[in-house]
């Protein structure tokens, strides 16, 4: 017999095993669509390898092959010229995410096949486009805590910050902003990509006060990164870099506020903790939680001395990633939270990607 205390567990595991079930019968449909949509092609002259849907169906959300343009990647004299035209509707979601091994090594030329993903726990509808981007126009934040309590450390922070932007912001394409705070935070440069006014942007910066750093994260992806200055390849990739303890006695806002913030501005939070004491503490941990909400990492240097190695690793990261545009089924302009799973389905692989969005409302 039953006991009236395993009722609710036994309810629970039925509803995990209907969602699952779900989630393969829309995978199959996927599939089965592919093969079709393969298949017509196929009459053209396609080869086998081309009209054969990869066997994922199995996979609860496994991405089957889909055709990822109308144009088919063609320029106007019918020639295939490899790119491939995306149009953003509303109902179409652009995922950016990133795939290690235990080590953290980067894993590149993985294929669209080769994942599983989830969007409120259901299998997309259809995917558009799943490409490796290496080269997207970036438009980079530099957030830099300038209160009393990191005070000792600030000349370096500042010092390898100038480096980073150095590195990575290129004259053709890039542009990056620079903000500080303390009980309130301040820009002192906006986007551009002149070495020099972003150099003098971080050097400008001045130490002391209290700390506001939710209140900062969420003015900068409020203000800044919520619009960016558009690009002529059209899609730009969008990160906030913050370097702080971690540790906030000023702020406003709450930390949910400002990761929340943050994923309506569809950006990646990289932070660089300036705590090198041997022991980890609370600040560490509103890092970890605002990098891994948003799909980015963060970074617990030993020394001051090895933050310009976590730069490095940001800047190595931001073209080495993968993006994947897909349109999520039973979608509503509720404005809603939509929660976001994505998994390599070969273990070894660790994906790092936002944990969801915020549906537009109607």
């Amino acid at each position: 017999m039953t006991s009236m205390n395993s009722r609710p567990r036994l309810a629970s595991r039925l509803f995990g095993l209907a969602l699952l079930l779900s989630a393969v019968a829309v995978a199959l449909n996927l599939n089965s669509v592919a093969q079709q949509q393969a298949a017509s092609s196929g009459a053209g002259g396609a080869t086998p390898a081309q009209t054969t849907a990869p066997p994922t169906a199995n996979v609860p959300g496994a991405l089957a092959a889909v055709p990822q343009a109308a144009n088919g990647g063609q320029n106007s004299n019918g020639q295939t010229d490899g790119n491939f035209t995306i149009r953003t509707n509303v109902n179409e979601v652009n995922l950016i995410f990133t795939v290690t091994d235990k080590h953290g090594r980067f894993i590149q030329n993985l294929q669209q096949r080769d994942f599983a993903l989830l969007d409120d726990q259901k299998a997309p509808a259809q995917v558009f486009n799943f490409t490796q981007q290496t080269n997207l126009p970036l438009r980079v934040g530099i957030l830099i805590d300038a209160s009393t309590s990191i005070r000792q450390r600030f000349e370096f922070e500042q010092s390898a910050a100038i480096q980073f932007l150095q590195q990575v912001v290129r004259p053709q394409s890039d542009l990056a902003f620079v903000m500080g705070f303390d009980v309130t935070p301040y820009v002192t440069q906006t986007y551009t990509n002149d070495q020099d006014k972003l150099e003098a942007g971080i050097t400008k910066l001045r130490s002391g006060g209290g700390t506001a750093l939710f209140d900062a994260v969420y003015t900068a992806c409020r203000d800044q990164l919520i619009k960016v200055p558009p690009s002529q390849q059209g899609s730009v990739r969008k990160a906030l870099i913050l370097i702080s303890d971690g540790d906030d006695n000023q702020s406003r806002a709450y930390p949910d506020d400002a990761i929340k913030m943050c994923q309506r501005a569809e950006t990646i939070i990289y932070t660089i903790s300036t705590n090198v004491s041997p022991s980890r503490d609370r600040g560490d941990d509103v890092l970890r939680k605002m990098a891994e909400a948003t799909g980015g990492f963060p970074f617990f240097p030993k020394r001051i001395e090895d933050m310009t190695g976590s730069f490095h690793d940001i800047e190595e990261e931001l073209r080495s990633q993968y993006s994947l545009a897909y349109r999520p089924a039973d979608f509503k302009l509720d404005g809603a939270f939509r929660s976001i799973y994505l998994v390599a389905l070969d273990r070894r692989f660790m994906v790092r990607a936002k944990k969801g969005y915020f549906a537009p409302k109607s």
